[in-house]
């Protein structure tokens, strides 16, 4: 399909995130001219030269005033929402961020008169989970389809990718811990997407290949259970460590006290979130509102991981040229 995102200008709320860097660069392979709105712009500058010149400009923005959203959609065709938070921190509250702050946007986005919109929300939004980040983000959606009815939703499963929250943070441990726990004994399914994935889906979205007001699914290749989502890890990266199970009401009790850490480890709600497998629907499979229904092929994690992952092996990279060596010997 030929390319409508040219020179068009388009404002990623969060852009300056994961998903966010990678979604500005393929924004810009389009030849999309890109306004990121942050709330902190001095921490965005490093997006600049994923773009030519003037091409990438971050703005200061903050989705929980609306007098901020309304200048930075100025002039915009289209505009893309990134922001979520996994833990609540001071005034970045779930209901602030991911209910109320959507309920602004996609009133001004309605009242600007801009047709492309998409967010990206996660496969476990949920108005009847026991989860406050579920019910906010299902919140968040219904305010969008109430406002602007041709958006489009993209709720991915678990996100890999250099600088993820999951694989990178179990890397870590594993370097200094002889045990990893595995919340409910690790038998939660998720299905890991690769960002890259997700940002080509994004662009789908932007560029008139997806069907407006659609919630579409993402998730990888193949769902696995968290133990095999961590036995794939300590394998790629060559350490054996103890996989211990903890049971739900352990892991509640045991995030009573690492929520209240500047960065939690965990948090009673993502507890909850944990009771409830993370995967694609079989609904948006057979009604082609998944990756495959976009035209994309997903990733598979063997083939990214490693590639980020070299830094939690013993010898680092040293590790990864022994292993060519070796395959290029019994080849």
């Amino acid at each position: 399909m030929a390319n409508q995102l040219e020179d068009k200008l388009v404002v990623v709320f969060g852009g300056s995130g994961f998903v966010g860097r990678h979604v500005v660069r393929a924004l810009a392979k389009r030849g999309a001219r890109i306004r990121v709105a942050v709330r902190r712009p001095d921490l965005a500058t490093h997006l600049q030269p994923l773009g030519a010149a003037g091409q990438i400009m971050p703005i200061q923005a903050n989705l929980r005033y609306r007098d901020s959203i309304a200048r930075a959609l100025e002039g915009a065709d289209a505009v893309v929402n990134l922001v979520g938070i996994l833990s609540e921190s001071g005034k970045q509250t779930f209901e602030d961020v991911q209910a109320k702050a959507l309920k602004a946007l996609s009133e001004e986005v309605k009242a600007k008169g801009i047709e492309r919109f998409v967010h990206i929300s996660a496969i476990g939004a949920d108005g009847q989970s026991s989860s406050q980040y579920a019910r906010t983000k299902a919140a968040g959606e219904e305010f969008i389809q109430e406002n602007t009815p041709n958006a489009i939703i993209l709720r991915p499963s678990i996100i890999f990718g250099p600088d993820d929250s999951f694989f990178n943070r179990f890397g870590s441990m594993a370097k200094i811990s002889p045990v990893l726990p595995l919340v409910g004994g690790g038998k939660t399914k998720f299905q890991p997407v690769f960002v890259g994935d997700v940002a080509a889906a994004t662009i789908k979205a932007l560029n008139g290949e997806a069907k407006a007001g659609t919630i579409y699914e993402l998730g990888g290749p193949r769902a696995l259970s968290f133990r095999e989502c961590l036995e794939l890890l300590l394998k790629i990266i060559g350490r054996r460590r103890k996989l211990l199970g903890v049971s739900f009401s352990m892991a509640r009790l045991q995030a009573r006290f690492l929520q209240l850490l500047p960065n939690p480890l965990l948090t009673v709600d993502q507890v909850k979130l944990l009771q409830k497998d993370n995967v694609v629907s079989d609904n948006a499979r057979s009604e082609g509102r998944t990756l495959e229904g976009l035209g994309i092929t997903a990733h598979t994690m063997e083939a990214i991981l490693p590639s980020y992952l070299v830094q939690y092996m013993p010898h680092g990279q040293y590790d990864i040229y022994k292993k060519h060596r070796e395959m290029n010997e019994d080849s």
